[in-house]
């Protein structure tokens, strides 16, 4: 049964890998036995977690500064996993943003392309470069982290809703595009206590206990998804959803 969880001999890309739950599915894949790419846009912070995940399980792992946001940043990184490791077989694109704004006409042209850019551009570029090389070789698993925010978009963060529902259509777009050796599934998360929680008010921080699990979810809470998504147990899974948000946006379908 362990081995439907094993990942030794793979290789696992993850963009905004070095804090939050990008640090954490990158941590849980090398305990499995992955070599691991960290990528994320400052060098020194990827080191520092490449650093650490390295010394407590003994795998390769590789930081690479990159903004998803910008193609050439995409395409370097991928010619960097592939010149240094010969294949990937999971790509987690994690990397994201979303800035406060003070209203929906408030928002700039430069703000809008920015989170467009990171949410969505970058794991376009990411995914399809990859995939292709998956397709090429033995296939893979493509992860796309996105938000339980773009199946209920409110005002307050319409335009990073609105990048995550067209990365959601990238994923399912992926499972028909790559198939049947590259699968694509997405991770939607509900409100999670990373470091952005810090700027939350205490009004907000008691919401987020309004769901059935009765409390906000924490980076860990996304290894066991991570894992399943990139491992042989869920070798017939393509082109879900995977809502982990305690419960907050249960539906039928």
């Amino acid at each position: 049964m362990k081995d439907l969880f094993d990942l030794t001999g793979k290789v696992a890309v993850v963009t905004g890998g070095s804090r939050g739950i990008g640090r954490a599915i990158a941590g849980a894949y090398a305990e499995a036995g992955a070599d691991v790419v960290i990528a994320s846009r400052k060098l020194d912070v990827c080191e520092t977690a490449a650093k650490e995940i390295s010394a407590a399980t003994g795998r390769r792992v590789l930081p690479v500064a990159t903004h998803v946001g910008r193609w050439t940043d995409c395409d370097r990184l991928v010619d960097t996993v592939y010149g240094e490791f010969g294949r990937c077989d999971v790509l987690v694109n994690n990397a994201g943003m979303s800035p406060l704004y003070p209203s929906l006409d408030a928002v700039t042209e430069e703000y809008f392309d920015k989170v467009l850019a990171v949410n969505f551009k970058g794991p376009f570029r990411l995914s399809a470069a990859v995939a292709t090389r998956m397709a090429a070789a033995e296939g893979g698993s493509i992860i796309n982290v996105s938000t339980v925010g773009s199946l209920t978009p409110g005002a307050t963060e319409l335009v990073y809703a609105a990048a995550k529902a067209a990365l959601n259509a990238l994923t399912i777009g992926l499972a028909d595009g790559f198939g049947p050796t590259v699968r694509a599934n997405g991770i939607l998360p509900g409100a999670v206590l990373t470091d952005i929680a810090e700027h939350w008010s205490p009004e907000a921080l008691e919401h987020t206990k309004q769901v059935p699990m009765g409390r906000p979810g924490t980076p860990e809470d996304f290894v066991g998804t991570a894992l399943w998504l990139a491992s042989a147990a869920s070798g017939w899974i393509t082109g879900e959803l995977v809502r982990v948000d305690g419960g907050g946006a249960r539906r039928m379908s």
